[in-house]
C-alpha cells in the first residue's frame, strides 16, 4: 500500500493521526504501508481540509485468479455482514443530515449510540478472512460490495449465462439504513443502489462447500449466511422477496 495526503496546512499531529488510521487498516488487511506522499496546498485548500488517496498492489499466480469464469450453476452465494455504510454513500448521507436537520451529536436509541459515531463506524476489512476462506474451501469468486450496492457489484463477478438469485429474507439490514431511508425519504431502490444494506462482502462457493465456508467464517468471528444461489440467466444479480425484520 502507498498513500497520498493533500492538505491546506500540514499539522504534524493531525497527519500522524491520519497515517495511523491507514497503518491500522493495513494491519487488518495483512499488507505493508511501504511509503507515500504528503502535499501542502495553501490557497487551493482550506487549512483544515484534506484529501486522501491510496493504491494497493497484490500478486497472485495466473492459474489461481478467481472470477466469473470459475462460477458454476448451483454455486452458493455467501454474504458477510458489513459494519455499516462502509465508505460509500456519504454524499447522500450528508444530504439527508442537512435536509432533515439531524444532530450528529445526538444519542439515537434505535442505533445504539451517537449518530455521528454510528455513521463513521470504520469499514470492515475482509482481506484476511477471504484469504483464509480460499485456503479452506472451493471459492469461485468474491465481490466487495461498494458503491452501486449489492446487485451491481455482484453482477460483475458472474459470467454472461448465469444469474445470482438473492433472497432479501435471509437478513435484516443494519438499523442505520432504515434510519437513513426514513429520515431522508429514500426509496428502497435508491437505498440498494447506493448502500451495501448490511452485506459488505460476498463469496461464491461450490455448493458442496457452502456449510464448511460458513463454519470457517464463523470461526473467524465473521457473521455470514446463505444469501442465494447461482442459476441460469444473463449475468445479473437479482434481489427477491422482502427483508427480514430486525
Amino acid at each position: 500500500m502507498t498513500d497520498y495526503i493533500a492538505t491546506g496546512a500540514v499539522v504534524p499531529e493531525r497527519v500522524a493521526e491520519i497515517v495511523g488510521g491507514i497503518a491500522e487498516g493495513c494491519h487488518q488487511a495483512g499488507c505493508a504501508l511501504i511509503g507515500g506522499e504528503t502535499a501542502e496546498h495553501p490557497g487551493a485548500m482550506a487549512p483544515e481540509e484534506y484529501d486522501l488517496a491510496g493504491a494497493g498492489t497484490g500478486v497472485v499466480e495466473g492459474d489461481a485468479i478467481l472470477g466469473p469464469d470459475r462460477v458454476r450453476e448451483g454455486d452458493v452465494v455467501i454474504a458477510m455482514a458489513s459494519s455499516g455504510p462502509h465508505s460509500n454513500g456519504y454524499s447522500l448521507i450528508r444530504h439527508i443530515v442537512d435536509q432533515a436537520d439531524l444532530d450528529l451529536y445526538s444519542e439515537v436509541p434505535e442505533l445504539g449510540g451517537v449518530l455521528g459515531e454510528v455513521l463513521l463506524t470504520p469499514t470492515r476489512v475482509y482481506a484476511k478472512d477471504c484469504v483464509a476462506l480460499t485456503a479452506e474451501v472451493e471459492v469461485h469468486a468474491y465481490s466487495h460490495i461498494t458503491g452501486g450496492g449489492l446487485a451491481a457489484n455482484l453482477s460483475r463477478s458472474l459470467p454472461e449465462a448465469l444469474d445470482a438469485e438473492l433472497d432479501r429474507s435471509t437478513w435484516a439490514p443494519s438499523p442505520v439504513f432504515a434510519y437513513l431511508a426514513e429520515r431522508g425519504g429514500v426509496s428502497r431502490e435508491d437505498m440498494e443502489a447506493t448502500f451495501n444494506m448490511g452485506v459488505g462482502m460476498v463469496a461464491v462457493v461450490a455448493e458442496d462447500d457452502a456449510d464448511r465456508a460458513l463454519g470457517v467464517l464463523a470461526g473467524r468471528g465473521v457473521e455470514a449466511w446463505r444469501l442465494g444461489v447461482v442459476k441460469g440467466g444473463s449475468g445479473r444479480a437479482v434481489l427477491n422477496g422482502e427483508y427480514r425484520s430486525a
